[in-house]
């Protein structure tokens, strides 16, 4: 199939692989290590769901991961450059890894080679599933036949609309992480206290703390339906998705929950895409993350 331009993304987007294949993105994986020595490809040497029953068989050992190489991005540009056809690279937020400054290193070298190869690498300044839901939004503007540049253009207008509203099953291994910071680790000694975390450009910001999972993801379905409410856009015009992590049927008891809602409320929405939740945002949340990704669509219906 012929393409004006090629969609790269690192694996923090956490697209299934048919998807990507069927939206002919490239995927550039991160890689996860229970023991800091041995590092393997997500999705290419560890499932995701091998990944979170290492981690629920294995209490009190937290993973990490690290990011694509230089010569990973180097070998994912190459083939284009050689072709001539223009890449958009989609990197998680610099505020979590340095995977952007890999795929720029290795455009450099590559246009060493190749000095006309068009590559653009963009911080999606967002991770994880609402990251994928961004790619897709550069596949259906390519796919739309939206030029190179104009792609590049709505990509960067839309980016800062983009929220993640979520918890976790416990504090644990966003303390381990060094993630807790503006999440008052204070409350983490507290019995069954739980984080409710937005992320938004970038970062997170705690959004509120209650005690058990079902007053936590009411909070998070609050903090979505506040955002909707305050936005000028009707909900027909945003990417919405539900992320979950080791336990698919609470991800989908949550999602039919959280469309039910939306629906007495009066939105008109029929559906919502599940995900699961990848290693490299899933070393930081533990087994349990569970939330919402929300971003204006690329196209307006």
């Amino acid at each position: 199939m012929s393409e004006s331009f090629h969609i790269i993304s690192d694996g923090s987007c956490d697209l299934p692989a048919d998807l990507a294949e069927e939206k002919n993105i490239t995927v550039v994986p991160f890689y996860v290590s229970f023991d800091d020595e041995h590092y393997f490809k997500e999705n290419v040497e560890i499932g995701i769901r091998d990944f979170y029953q290492m981690m629920v068989d294995q209490k009190g050992v937290y993973p990490k991961s690290s990011m694509p190489s230089i010569r990973d991005y180097e070998e994912a540009f190459l083939p284009f450059a050689e072709a001539g056809t223009p890449v958009i690279c989609i990197c998680i937020t610099t505020k979590f890894s340095g995977s952007m400054q890999s795929a720029l290193n290795a455009r450099a070298l590559v246009r060493e080679a190749y000095p006309q190869a068009e590559i653009t690498v963009i911080d999606a300044t967002v991770n994880t599933v609402l990251q994928g839901q961004y790619v897709l939004e550069a596949a259906a503007l390519r796919d739309s036949k939206t030029s190179y540049q104009d792609t590049v253009a709505r990509l960067e207008e839309i980016k800062s609309t983009g929220r993640i509203f979520f918890t976790v099953g416990n504090m644990e291994y966003l303390k381990h992480g060094g993630r807790i910071g503006k999440v008052a680790a204070i409350a983490g000694s507290v019995l069954d206290i739980r984080p409710v975390i937005t992320l938004k450009q970038g970062e997170i910001f705690p959004s509120g703390m209650d005690r058990g999972r079902k007053r936590t993801t009411r909070k998070a379905l609050d903090l979505l339906l506040e955002y909707l409410r305050e936005s000028s856009l009707g909900i027909e015009c945003y990417s919405l998705a539900v992320g979950y992590g080791y336990d698919r049927e609470e991800g989908k008891a949550f999602r039919d929950h959280a469309l039910a809602v939306l629906q007495e409320k009066g939105y008109d929405i029929r559906e919502m895409p599940l995900y699961q939740i990848g290693a490299t945002i899933g070393v930081h949340t533990g087994p349990y993350p569970l939330g919402f990704g929300i971003i204006e669509k690329g196209i307006h219906p």
